[in-house]
């Protein structure tokens, strides 16, 4: 396999030198063999909706919808902090013609930018007008950036021609349960045919239209992605059942994300005790639905109001405040980058069969691995800078990128902060090696005595090349990597 080392920083600062075509049909070589060329075209740029493109490509919310037709209760859309990564959270709300403004702007500085969500911070349908006004915007000075949209799904039904009509290609719809006595448990109130309902009703209501507006958008030919929270003690045993129901009715991921209830956000759950999953409860349900709905284990919970790839938020970088006053977005940066991607993609394919040869070996054995990663499929990140790291899973079922844990960086103006490391250990109970870029003595030795190795001699490496290495290490196999 190549050696070459390639970072997303070293091509945003020349990204001159690139191989192969600039068309957005590059990277095909990359598409799996179970997935059809047609849906292909449509995921292959989406960090969200393809867990290979979200080391590659960017996503950018903007937050032109600031009204909701539902309440949650494990929602608080006043909650903000520029620190908090939690869907429904924003800084800035913006017209359609600010967030114009704000879509050229990072479409000039971030090459990585493949498509724009809007995702709130209420419900993207019940501020339709906005929506609407924004993408047919956007399409005339950006054609070649993937729109989606994200929401509830109550007025779903109303809806689902015109979105099919623009050209929208993927949607998520946040569906929690399928039986209305849980539903009433996590919705106190919809907003519907001019009244607020409540209780059993709205529920009754409210999973109706989800299940309706689901099916409307999968005979239009629309990719359809179910966000579920997993809530401990309400609806956890149930999503097996929303699973079934949603594969039923054609989604193509199913993505269960853990329930973030902390006191401070004002959520009805937060301030009543609600717990959440750990990560272990979150990884044993996904793993319970495996031959369900293809899951989706690489989502962050996005703001409102992200920029920039999955585990990062470059927001605070484009306040309406930062932007320029005249901006202009040439493209050919763009299809530089998706060429250079695509480039990438090749080596990594052949890089990953290789990895994925020497996993095989062994029939029984399992290896949990956490990786500091600054993306582009490598292992780029400095220990001391990770604030996230990617978790993987090597056995019997190959390499599988198995979720996230966020921490706090341990490195803070070029000096450790030991008062990190506990809850960083922590973080990382159940791993057995962690892959880094680099890591100082301190740090190695304290995680080490926490039983965890880590070590920085695979730096640069594909991931999964890293990771088929030390497995075939770790178990006596001669490794079959390049």
């Amino acid at each position: 396999m190549s050696s070459q080392i390639v970072s997303l920083d070293s091509f945003v600062a020349s990204p001159s030198p690139v191989r192969g075509c600039a068309s957005s049909s590059c990277g095909s070589s990359a598409r799996p063999a179970d997935v059809d060329p047609d849906v292909w075209e449509k995921i292959k740029d989406h960090p969200c909706y393809s867990e290979e493109a979200h080391h590659y490509f960017a996503r950018m919310h903007v937050a032109v919808a600031p009204a909701c037709n539902i309440q949650c209760n494990y929602c608080n859309r006043k909650y903000d902090c520029s620190n908090e990564s939690r869907p429904g959270v924003v800084s800035e709300r913006l017209t359609p013609e600010e967030a114009v403004r704000k879509v050229v702007a990072v479409a000039a500085a971030v090459p990585e930018l493949s498509v724009l969500g809007i995702a709130g911070p209420g419900d993207a349908l019940a501020n339709w007008k906005q929506t609407r006004a924004t993408f047919d915007a956007v399409r005339k000075v950006i054609p070649d950036v993937k729109f989606c949209l994200s929401t509830n799904g109550l007025a779903l039904p109303d809806y689902a021609d015109e979105i099919a009509g623009m050209a929208i290609d993927h949607v998520t719809i946040t569906i929690n349960a399928v039986d209305p006595e849980i539903g009433a448990k996590i919705y106190p109130w919809i907003f519907f045919d001019h009244k607020r309902r409540t209780g059993l009703e709205a529920a009754t209501i409210f999973l109706e239209r989800q299940m309706r507006g689901l099916e409307m958008l999968v005979a239009r030919g629309i990719l359809v992605k179910i966000n579920s929270v997993m809530i401990p003690g309400i609806n956890d045993a149930h999503l097996p059942k929303v699973n079934r129901a949603v594969r039923q009715r054609g989604a193509f991921l199913h993505n269960i994300m853990p329930l973030i209830s902390d006191p401070a956000h004002g959520t009805h759950f937060g301030l009543t005790g609600q717990r959440g999953p750990t990560p272990a409860e979150l990884k044993t349900l996904q793993d319970q639905l495996d031959g369900g709905a293809k899951l989706m284990r690489h989502c962050r919970q996005c703001r409102a109001d992200a920029i920039g790839l999955l585990g990062e938020d470059r927001g605070q970088e484009f306040t309406l405040d930062r932007l320029p006053e005249f901006a202009t977005c040439d493209p050919a940066p763009r299809q530089a980058y998706r060429a250079f991607v695509a480039a990438e993609r090749g080596d990594r394919g052949a890089a990953r069969a290789d990895a994925l040869r020497s996993v095989s070996a062994v029939a029984d054995d399992v290896l949990l691995v956490a990786v500091a990663t600054k993306g582009g499929a490598r292992i780029n990140e400095h220990f001391g800078h990770t604030r996230e790291f990617q978790i993987y899973e090597a056995g019997p079922k190959g390499i599988t990128l198995v979720g996230h844990r966020k921490v706090d960086a341990y490195c803070m103006g070029g000096f450790g902060e030991d008062a990190t490391l506990g809850p960083t250990i922590a973080a990382l109970d159940g791993i057995d090696t962690v892959l880094c870029a680099k890591i100082g003595d301190c740090p190695r030795d304290a995680l080490a005595e926490a039983g965890i190795t880590v070590t920085d001699a695979h730096a640069y490496d594909y991931i999964e090349t890293a990771i088929g290495k030390l497995y075939a290490e770790r178990f006596g196999r001669s490794a079959a990597v390049a």
